[in-house]
């Protein structure tokens, strides 16, 4: 009997293959896909993402091929949030399609020992006491958790009887990566009553064009996305006609909105956009999902190995069930804005724009927002405030908290270890903090008030 069957090899299934792995938990991926998709979805990387990496010696791979970005759009608005001033050795997005990523992470996974196996598509899920039982393309395998990564449409998810309850799409996107004879300048966001887009450059030659226009707002699927439609909606929102002379790829996507109502069933558990469904705003869905995988593989790890009971796992829907909802906030927020073509809508984005450059306390708090940096988990009950929140990269003589992560273990940090200079207010009064695999706060304490028997011993 495998320890864990993960069912999906995308960014969040290969993450916690790879955390299984590192605490010595044998883990055994299946994806139905026989080829890794050569289309990205997503193209960047946030911050707390990048800061997982470090937490395991990875982040270097990741810097070395992908492009630094210090700002970021909210809702497609014309002000950008500058992540330059946050608390993160990480102050960027990193732009690298998906599929590099998802490379780069089944390699980590695999280095770590994880089995990847293609080809495989599950078909049933059962569970009893002993564990749980997978059915795919004949095959039965046997393990003792499984955890579902299959996207959206997750099998997983629906066989162990897991409700995904929300709304459906009213509002359709459309995405087209091309080469255009005459490319834009540079990166472009732009919006107004005809409809908003974005345009990027990918790779070489490649242009990513996407955006919304009046035309999606329908319930009904508007069909597969066509070249002419394409051009003719870019030209349209942006009065510019770039000669598109090549195809890669087209895509439609809608709005609806779905959580799954609860993140573990017995056995079974979810993770990533089996967990949660949104409009692809800001690229937070790949980026979540690798949060997700996070939280849960330390303690899904600690139960296989015999070291705590079954209740830890408890605590992966108590602390990332808030923050898919926060998600799924935050991006219906964002397609508001996306799509506020009246002239009402095009008064209320400006009004935000300008907040955005001339209130910097706002466009910190989004940028902590959309760069999940403000992820904070629910603390016990006369606990310090600092206990759940994420913890800061302290540098010490020799190296640095995330360095001392790299085993996926729990760290006692000594702030009188910290290098001078390194202080932050929050932090003043604590001696010690132990801090979790995922880098959040688990427990604080704090220096011993001086006595007057202190002071005259």
């Amino acid at each position: 009997m495998e320890d864990v069957i993960v069912v999906g090899a995308g960014p969040t299934g290969l993450w916690l293959a790879a955390e299984l792995r590192l605490a010595g938990v044998g883990v055994t991926v299946l994806e139905a896909r026989r080829e890794r998709d050569p289309h990205s979805k997503a193209l960047t990387l946030h911050p707390r993402t990048l800061e997982l990496l470090a937490c395991r010696g990875l982040a270097e791979r990741f810097l070395a091929e992908g492009l630094p970005i210090p700002k970021s759009h909210f809702g497609g608005l014309e002000e950008r949030l500058d992540f330059g001033v946050l608390d993160t050795p990480f102050p960027f997005t990193l732009f690298l399609p998906q599929a590099r990523t998802e490379e780069l992470l089944e390699r980590h996974a695999v280095e770590a020992g994880a089995r990847v196996r293609r080809g495989v598509r599950v078909a049933g899920v059962d569970q009893d006491a002993e564990g749980v039982t997978v059915e795919a393309d004949g095959e039965v395998f046997r393990a003792r958790y499984v955890v579902g990564c299959d996207g959206v449409r997750s099998t997983v998810r629906a066989a162990a009887g897991i409700d995904f309850p929300g709304t459906e799409a009213n509002t359709w996107g459309w995405l087209g990566d091309v080469v255009p004879e005459r490319p834009p300048a540079g990166p472009l966001i732009t919006s107004g009553p005809r409809g908003g887009m974005i345009g990027v450059p990918v790779a070489g030659e490649v242009w990513r064009f996407v955006g919304v226009d009046p035309s999606g707002l329908r319930a009904d699927h508007p069909g597969e996305l066509t070249t002419e439609e394409l051009c003719a909606a870019v030209t349209r929102i942006t009065g510019a006609d770039f000669g598109v002379r090549e195809v890669r790829w087209l895509s439609r996507f809608g709005n609806a909105t779905r959580q799954a109502a609860r993140y573990r069933a017995g056995r079974v558990l979810v993770a990533g956009d089996a967990a949660h469904q949104h409009f692809p705003t800001g690229g937070v869905g790949l980026n979540t999902g690798v949060q997700d995988a996070a939280n849960l593989g330390w303690k899904l790890a600690a139960v296989v190995r015999g070291e705590v009971g079954e209740d830890l796992l408890d605590s992966y829907h108590d602390e990332r069930h808030p923050v898919g909802a926060q998600l799924l906030r935050v991006t219906r927020a964002q397609t508001a804005l996306m799509t506020a073509w009246s002239g009402e809508g095009q008064a209320l984005r400006a009004l935000l724009s300008h907040a955005i450059a001339a209130v910097p306390a706002f466009s910190r708090a989004l940028a902590e927002e959309v760069s999940a940096l403000a992820v904070a988990y629910p603390a016990p009950e006369g606990a310090h405030p600092l206990t759940g929140r994420r913890a800061p990269n302290f540098r010490f003589d020799d190296d640095d908290l995330f360095t001392r992560l790299r085993g996926g273990r729990h760290v006692l940090l000594d702030l009188d270890e910290v290098r001078p200079g390194e202080a932050r207010e929050d932090w003043a009064g604590v001696a010690t903090a132990l801090i979790r695999p995922d880098g959040h706060v688990a427990r604080v304490d704090l220096r011993r008030p001086v006595t007057g028997a202190d002071e005259a011993a």
